[in-house]
């Protein structure tokens, strides 16, 4: 019988969807029990499990892509989509923050003193920390397109440099948040403004840590050749995602911190 050429990649048997999927579940069901019993055992096992398959089902992607050739133009372009997609589900999960932030501030009930801010709710100074944050974001931005436009014509220095930056703007931001949270005058319990507060830009946070990551791991491969001129899409799915965190940060900036206080 003879054998079909095509040019799809069609994967090998992998145990990691599921071991990711145990993890996913584990690390859930953790943090209920940490929340109710304050018992984080079982949420760091799920955490650690969902970190060691992250890294070795990354490095199958990464062997399939650079060293055996499987990433054609056309699964290439498969990918995209995916990713794509991928990106506007996360678009959708940002707009139920906002959602449920402007039902309430635009109505504010009677229970929340009919005033938004609620009563007895200090709001940060948005031109303080958040506006600081909003440069460094912005500037991030800026750097990742540099070292993406750097990729694609062959600057090699210039390209690890641009990406450097944004790593280290990611933390920059990272940090900057966590001193904002430690100093806020109000919690995550304190009326429906903490909870939408610290729910949107803390989902927020969380993505520009899982940003970060993907760009230290691009920074990592880049500094190894794994990316070319013309076959960088790990690279270009990084960028993507922190441009859409880049986004999602602004409209969060605009209506919680500026016009919610």
């Amino acid at each position: 019988m003879s054998k079909t050429y095509h040019p799809y990649h069609l994967v090998d048997p992998s145990p990691w969807p599921y071991i990711m999927s145990c993890g996913v579940f584990l690390t859930t069901l953790g943090a209920v029990i940490y929340f109710q019993y304050s018992q984080i055992i079982l949420l760091l096992v799920g955490f650690l499990l969902v970190l060691f398959c992250m890294f070795l089902w990354l490095k199958d992607v990464v062997r399939e892509s650079t060293f055996q050739g499987h990433h054609t133009k056309i699964a290439v372009l498969g990918l995209k989509l995916g990713f794509l997609l991928f990106i506007i589900s996360e678009i959708l999960f940002f707009f139920s923050f906002f959602w449920a932030f402007f039902h309430s501030s635009l109505s504010p009930s009677v229970e929340i003193g009919v005033l938004w801010p609620p009563v007895g709710i200090d709001a940060l100074n948005p031109f303080s920390v958040p506006l600081l944050n909003t440069v460094v974001l912005l500037s991030s931005g800026a750097t990742v397109t540099w070292a993406h436009h750097s990729i694609v014509s062959g600057n090699r220095k210039d390209s690890i440099r641009g990406l450097l930056l944004t790593v280290i703007l990611g933390f920059i931001f990272t940090i900057l948040q966590g001193m904002e949270y430690v100093e806020a005058p109000f919690s995550i319990a304190d009326s429906v403004y903490g909870t939408t507060f610290f729910v949107a830009t803390g989902f927020h946070g969380l993505h520009v840590i899982i940003g970060t990551i993907f760009l230290l791991i691009c920074l990592i491969r880049l500094s190894l050749s794994h990316f070319t001129r013309s076959h960088h899409l790990g690279f270009e799915a990084a960028s993507w995602y922190w441009h859409f965190v880049d986004v999602v940060w602004l409209f969060l900036y605009v209506c919680i911190y500026w016009w919610g206080c």
